[in-house]
C-alpha cells in the first residue's frame, strides 16, 4: 500500500505544534535525514515528498517542511513533547 499524505504548500511555523505536524513526523524525520546526508532538494522533494519540483512553489514547500522539521527537534521540542506526549506515556510493546 502506498499512502501519500496531503502536503500543505507551506508547513506550519512557530507554536503551537499541530495535528499536521503529528501526521507528518515520519516525513520530517526523512527530510532531516536526507538533508544531513547532503541530498539535493529536488531529489528529496521528488522522492520523499512526491511533489513536482518544476512546479511553482516546490522549493518553498520543501524548505518550509524542512524548517518545520528542524524546529520540531530543536526549539519546538518541548512543545512537541507536550503535544505528542513523552515516551513514558507510550504503551509498552
Amino acid at each position: 500500500m502506498n499512502c501519500v499524505l496531503a502536503l500543505k504548500e507551506i508547513a506550519p511555523s512557530g507554536e503551537p505544534v499541530t495535528g499536521y505536524d503529528r501526521e507528518h513526523l515520519v516525513l520530517y524525520a526523512a527530510l532531516i535525514d536526507a538533508d544531513d546526508g547532503g541530498g539535493d532538494w529536488r531529489e528529496v522533494a521528488s522522492t520523499i515528498m512526491k511533489i513536482d519540483v518544476h512546479s511553482a512553489g516546490a522549493k518553498d514547500c520543501w524548505r518550509s517542511h524542512l524548517e518545520r522539521a528542524r524546529w520540531i527537534v530543536g526549539d519546538g521540542l518541548a512543545a512537541a513533547l507536550e503535544a505528542f506526549g513523552s515516551p513514558a506515556d507510550l504503551p509498552a510493546d
